[in-house]
């Protein structure tokens, strides 16, 4: 089990800039812990890392927030969507996008199961993940969907949010409920038809 520290994220103040390479330490170390299956402490990722305890404090306040940016290494935010175009196009690309690219990036299928059972095993991870991780990422998709909600392609009277759930929920369902791989053929085949009809019902 991991043991987390639930203190909130603090903003570094002014000082010395931070030194990548400590940095990298840091999260390499707790990417082998949790990879590993082993418990995430903060005696175990300085000595792993070689890294001081407050080399490792003064980076990240919290053993939550450490353990949280280690899970979405190989992530990144996706950029400005294109929302005047093909709309259901783009956001059922940014949502899902490439499978072989996920795999390309280091954030494999192993890890993300690993972040699925750390998050679901502590609530405190959980909801640090959600505000410095996960939804930063959804940004651009709710975005291009409030230019649908514009151009009156989408409903008017539609929770944005609730979209992006709705769309997102899709595949964490093969993956986490049904066990399911995301680029197996039948998981592609029931997401495509899932996926039409939440689109057709959100369409003005």
């Amino acid at each position: 089990m991991t043991t987390v520290d639930a203190g909130a994220a603090v903003r570094r103040g002014p000082g010395r800039p931070r030194d990548e390479e400590i940095d990298g330490q840091i999260i390499a170390a707790t990417l082998a812990l949790i990879d590993a299956e082993e418990e995430v402490t903060v005696s175990r990722v300085v000595e792993r890392s070689g890294v001081s305890r407050a080399a490792l404090y003064r980076r990240w306040p919290s053993l939550t927030m450490l353990i949280a940016a280690a899970l979405d290494v190989g992530r990144t935010v996706p950029p400005t969507m294109d929302a005047d175009g093909d709309l259901y196009a783009a956001v059922i690309g940014a949502v899902f996008g490439d499978p072989a690219s996920v795999t390309a990036s280091g954030y494999s299928e192993v890890r993300f199961r690993h972040r699925i059972r750390l998050v679901m095993g502590d609530r405190a991870l959980q909801r640090a993940y959600w505000r410095s991780h996960v939804s930063r990422r959804r940004g651009p998709v709710e975005e291009a969907l409030r230019r649908g909600l514009e151009r009156g392609i989408l409903r008017a009277d539609l929770d944005v949010e609730a979209c992006f759930d709705a769309l997102a929920g899709v595949a964490y369902y093969q993956l986490v409920v049904r066990g399911a791989r995301f680029d197996d053929p039948d998981s592609q085949a029931r997401m495509k038809a899932a996926l039409d009809v939440i689109w057709r019902g959100m369409l003005a």
